[in-house]
């Protein structure tokens, strides 16, 4: 089967196999090739050109894309998409001046979820996971990552990630499975945490391991959750099991997460809301990469990621949804990329850049996804006629996309 889009306003995101993330000032460039075509076989990106060297239109099926913007589907390197129910009430204690930490002492937050994940069988919790993946899948993802942590039980964790497991082998979409035991502390171990640790370390990790379930282990490394120490004793642990850290840490406070995190070889370090100039010492020369949410700054009104401090210190830096019911319930990436340029004053180029080749990065996914490339699966967005792809950010409430392609298929 074969794909050709023509006449293409402008090709976004054009790069060579070798580059597989940008950082500082190079995330400024968004290389581009203006009235192009470009050309699907099967499932991947056969190539591309100007209009001037386009194939003969009679040997593919073909779509116009005149006074269009073609470029990558949008790779959101961390996500919650599979829990149970919502956290609705949340949103208005919030409304009425309760903090996070407020909620969570009154028995919400992560702890809700869980509650309500152990009440949802994993047929219910699949089907409402499903129908926000495919919601994601017409606003332009392409790629995702998926955490558990609302289980915090061994059947519980194993539930969420079986459920990851089934999504990715129903749907063509590329999905990463993260193991998050460590996102909170049961009520039941609150008077003695090491011991759910040796749980996830002793119990959690080798029933995982023996299906296969995660590709990587994070921690919610934070002031009233796991400290520093407990994260590197489960980041050494999933390492026995050739689980790479995605961490997350500095969402609230900097207790020195990161530099743990990058010496742990982690991929990614998310949230990042502070950042001391230790963290960004210790990020230079690493191959961690930084990621910024958004979306839940947003929702939560609390500071956003400093991204100019980042870039300026000649780091990269990848956006993701962090799609959740407590702290983001959206997994928007359209949104995202706005947010990011509105409110951490990003360029629209480095937002791009951001979100789709170093979000495929801080997955493990940049030899496949995240770039207009000879030999990558052909996950693209087409965009509506516009003037610019400014106007992706600039609309920030409209919905900027026409068609969606997935694997070279047009599935929205």
């Amino acid at each position: 089967m074969s794909l050709l889009l023509i006449n293409i306003k402008s090709l976004l995101q054009i790069r060579p196999a070798a580059v597989n993330r940008v950082a500082g000032k190079a995330m400024a460039e968004l290389p581009q090739l203006e009235h192009a075509y470009l050309l699907i076989k099967n499932d991947c990106i056969a190539d591309f050109g100007p209009m001037t060297n386009c194939p003969e239109v009679t040997q593919h099926e073909v779509i116009d894309a005149t006074d269009r913007f073609v470029l990558p589907s949008w790779c959101d390197s961390h996500s919650h998409l599979v829990y149970a129910g919502n956290r609705e009430q949340e949103f208005v204690d919030r409304i009425n001046g309760l903090s996070y930490e407020e909620i969570a002492n009154k028995g919400g937050g992560i702890l809700n979820s869980a509650d309500k994940l152990q009440k949802t069988s994993e047929d219910e919790l699949y089907t409402q996971a499903e129908a926000r993946l495919l919601e994601l899948i017409a606003m332009g993802t392409g790629a995702l990552e998926i955490k558990s942590g609302y289980g915090l039980t061994l059947e519980g964790e194993l539930k969420m990630l079986r459920v990851i497991q089934r999504l990715k082998a129903n749907h063509s979409i590329a999905i990463k499975a993260t193991f998050l035991g460590a996102h909170a502390f049961p009520r039941e171990f609150s008077a003695n945490p090491s011991s759910y640790i040796d749980l996830l370390i002793t119990e959690m990790l080798p029933a995982i391991a023996q299906e296969n379930l995660a590709d990587y282990i994070d921690v919610f490394c934070e002031k009233g959750y796991f400290s520093v120490a407990d994260t590197i004793k489960i980041m050494q642990a999933g390492a026995n099991y050739n689980l790479t850290p995605k961490i997350h840490v500095n969402q609230f406070n900097a207790l020195g997460g990161v530099a743990a995190a990058v010496a742990h070889q982690a991929l990614s370090v998310d949230h990042l809301e502070l950042l001391t100039p230790e963290d960004i010492q210790a990020l230079q020369n690493s191959d961690t990469m930084p990621v910024a949410l958004p979306g839940c700054s947003y929702f939560l009104g609390i500071p956003y990621t400093p991204a100019r401090e980042i870039l300026d210190a000649n780091l990269p830096l990848a956006l993701a949804s962090d799609y959740n019911p407590g702290s983001c319930p959206s997994g928007n990436m359209n949104f995202v990329v706005a947010t990011a340029c509105i409110k951490m004053k990003i360029t629209p180029e480095e937002a791009i850049n951001a979100a789709t080749l170093n979000g495929a990065y801080a997955m493990g996914l940049a030899q496949t996804h995240g770039s207009i490339t000879v030999g990558k699966k052909a996950n693209l967005i087409l965009t509506k006629k516009m003037p610019s792809y400014y106007q992706i950010p600039y609309a920030f409430g409209t919905n900027p996309i026409a068609q969606v392609i997935l694997n070279g298929k047009v599935i929205a």
